[in-house]
């Protein structure tokens, strides 16, 4: 019989990687997760499936991936890596922005450190953020585009992508690196746009618009993310090592749109929509090739936007327990 694999999935308490790990438990046996978060106000034990906390596949610690010991504890029995540990809001960037650098940078060179020293790993997958490109400058943007971070989270994010990609060339560490588009789904923080709608929407409070609203976003819902990184991680290595892909759907729509459409699927009226300045740092459009991450793995997303829109509609309007807690970080 093979031998269980092990996943250390850094970040795991958060919105996208507590959806990845529900997504593996449930589809796959043959793997041990473990999760390392170090449970700020962006993670939560609440975001894994009662199944999955009950799962004897399932282990969870709670740390910082700063901490080398501890990182390298975990990383002796570990053969995959899936990076997701980052702090990841753009607007708390711009007024608080050491703990970006230290986080997704410092933090990214400890887990990368202990790649490299544990040969044991078979596999580092090292998720990055479309925020890395800034505003773009041809469309649709592929893996090429020039990076041109306007958030210090977005050069975090930039400078920690690249310090993979110097190990990789460096020291030959089996390391692929994924830039995701904007994602969307169950289980994200308040502060981001899409649950910050729907939520204000439930509650009959103003859907606030930063600037004119017409900046726009490839939008991928959560879960098509979760297969794209399941597809990654089962591929020829030798084909991928390496490489950067971008998962996106190609298709870009305007915050504005956004709002529109909550607001339709709803029942509520245009009339809710409140305008407010503009955020410094704001990337004006993203659009995402497809062409490669086709080509390589034969991921494509399959979730349109309205219909993905509307499950998450419904996940909030069935989980208010789940956000009211948050409604004091929430940004109207």
């Amino acid at each position: 019989m093979a031998k269980m694999k092990t996943i250390l999935v850094t970040g795991g308490a958060g919105f996208i990687g507590s959806n990845f790990v529900n997504y593996m438990l449930a589809k796959y046996q043959k793997y041990r997760i473990i999760v390392l978060d170090a449970l700020t106000y962006a993670g939560s034990i609440d975001n894994f499936l009662d199944k999955v906390k009950s799962n004897k596949s399932f282990e969870f610690v709670q740390g910082n991936i700063r901490n080398a010991q501890l990182v390298n504890d975990l990383m002796k029995k570990t053969d995959i890596v899936v990076h997701f540990a980052a702090e990841s809001h753009v607007a708390k960037s711009i007024y608080d922005n050491i703990i970006f650098f230290e986080t997704d940078v410092l933090g990214t060179q400890t887990i990368a450190n202990s790649v490299l020293d544990n040969k044991n790993v078979e596999r580092f997958i090292h998720i990055s953020s479309s925020e890395v490109y800034g505003t773009a400058e041809t469309s649709p943007m592929d893996e090429s585009h020039p990076l041109n971070p306007r958030s210090p989270y977005a050069s975090a994010k930039a400078g920690a992508d690249r310090l993979v990609y110097s190990y990789y060339v460096t020291y030959g560490i089996p390391a692929i690196i994924v830039r995701p588009f904007n994602n969307y789904g169950q289980h994200q923080h308040l502060e981001k746009m899409v649950p910050r709608f729907i939520t204000s929407a439930v509650m009959n409070k103003p859907l606030t618009v930063h600037g004119d609203g017409k900046a726009s976003r490839d939008w991928l819902y959560v879960l098509d993310d979760c297969e794209a990184i399941d597809k990654i991680l089962h591929a020829n290595l030798e084909k991928i090592k390496g490489e950067v892909f971008n998962l996106g759907t190609g298709r870009e729509i305007s915050i504005i749109e956004i709002a529109k459409i909550i607001l339709k699927k709803m029942g509520k009226s245009e009339d809710m929509i409140a305008y407010t300045e503009n955020r410094p740092g704001q990337v004006q459009r993203h659009i995402s090739s497809t062409n490669k991450i086709l080509k390589s793995v034969g991921w494509k997303a399959k979730t349109k936007f309205e219909d993905g829109i509307q499950t998450t509609i419904e996940w909030y309007k069935a989980n208010t327990q789940w956000w009211e807690k948050q409604l004091w970080m929430k940004y109207y």
